[in-house]
């Protein structure tokens, strides 16, 4: 087996120009393929991490669009509702305006109950439930900016401003929450309703979305009609839909351009195709009298064949993988800034197996005519050297 490796390598460097070249190529188009697979991830990651059992309740028109607080308790008399919280949209800002951190108010610690995805000590949450000014944060947040228990942290508003007409929030770190390897966003702050409330200038008594917690996730679509019921003809209309479809709406907002990376990515890959196929026919043209040695020797049309194949196949897969760890590396050395607004922002493991298919895939079709070529050609023809 290693000889036929060490024969391999030989061939691809008889012209270590032209190899570097066609190289070059299929890792420029592998390393689109990942990115595109860290986006596609990054933008589907709120999609496949959202609950079964959870519905969201926003107003009919659009989201920034504002809904009574007294909604909560009607909502939660629905049959099959297991608990209700409210959140809002806060537009945090700390120090400077390129710091844009997802704040919101929500309703105390039941919202963490529908979240438990936010695992916060015990010790932290009743800090949090007893101090009206108090936040939880995650943990990459703090480590970011070096907060720590009980620091007090101002946060401006770019939405909501304070009775008194400014726009400085304060608040006290009560809690450090984490969430689990398998999902959730580490990157949020959770503050007080009530204490938003009460404190901001304009829209009392209103909120952005409800989240609602149903006992049967099978009933989720039944339950979320009625409560658009409840409030059908009312001047604050609802929409529910379960927290998947919520968050598979702002994906297919992008669709189109998810869509354009893909044709541009297949583009790339079908020159890449261009490109190797036409390597490996001049390799092979290039070792015509060689063939004939192989042959003569007594390796067999078929062995001769999956030299070519094998070749062919070794060369997409040295691109591939350099073209994926270059992926690796752009998506890493960005992830500092993308990951303020995509928490999930790596190439996925699928990415990589999907590499390594692709790569086996256009390895054999570039080199299968010239496999075949090579299986066609008679010895003496070869000899000659043509």
């Amino acid at each position: 087996m290693s000889g036929y490796l060490r024969l391999l390598l030989a061939n691809l460097w008889r012209r270590p120009l032209r190899t570097c070249f066609t190289l070059g190529s299929i890792m420029v188009a592998f390393m689109m393929f990942g990115v595109l697979g860290a986006m596609t991830r990054a933008f589907s990651a709120g999609a496949d991490l959202a609950g079964a059992d959870r519905l969201l309740v926003t107003h009919k028109v659009s989201l920034v669009q504002a809904l009574p607080a007294s909604y909560r308790q009607r909502i939660r008399q629905v049959a099959g509702v297991r608990r209700v919280s409210s959140a809002t949209w806060f537009g945090g800002i700390y120090q400077d305006d390129r710091n844009q951190l997802p704040t919101f108010p929500v309703d105390d610690e039941e919202y963490l109950e529908i979240y438990p995805e936010y695992v916060v000590d015990p010790e932290g949450r009743a800090r949090w439930l007893t101090d009206r000014r108090g936040a939880i944060v995650g943990r990459p947040l703090a480590e970011q900016y070096g907060w720590k228990l009980g620091d007090t942290i101002p946060l401006r508003s770019n939405i909501w401003r304070r009775q008194d007409g400014s726009d400085a929030w304060e608040l006290k770190i009560s809690a450090i929450y984490d969430v689990p390897e398998a999902g959730g966003d580490p990157r949020n702050i959770l503050l007080h309703y009530d204490y938003f409330n009460e404190s901001r200038g304009r829209g009392k008594d209103l909120v952005n979305w409800y989240v609602v917690q149903v006992e049967d996730p099978a009933r989720a679509t039944g339950i979320a009609r009625e409560i658009d019921q409840q409030f059908a003809n009312s001047p604050y209309e609802t929409k529910t839909s379960t927290e998947k479809a919520f968050a598979q709406g702002f994906v297919n907002q992008i669709g189109n351009i998810g869509a354009l990376m893909n044709y541009v990515v297949s583009a790339v890959f079908f020159t890449m195709l261009l490109v190797t196929a036409n390597t490996m026919a001049q390799s092979v043209r290039e070792r015509i009298p060689e063939i004939g040695v192989l042959k003569t020797l007594g390796f067999s049309g078929s062995r001769v064949t999956g030299l070519v194949l094998a070749e062919s196949c070794l060369l997409t897969l040295l691109g591939a993988a350099a073209g994926m760890a270059a992926a690796g590396a752009l998506v890493e050395a960005v992830g500092a800034v993308v990951r303020r607004y995509l928490p999930v922002w790596s190439v996925p493991a699928e990415a990589w197996l999907d590499g390594i298919g692709i790569a086996l895939l256009l390895g054999l079709i570039a080199g299968a005519i010239p496999a075949l070529q090579a299986l066609r050609l008679p010895i003496v023809r070869a000899l000659r050297g043509h």
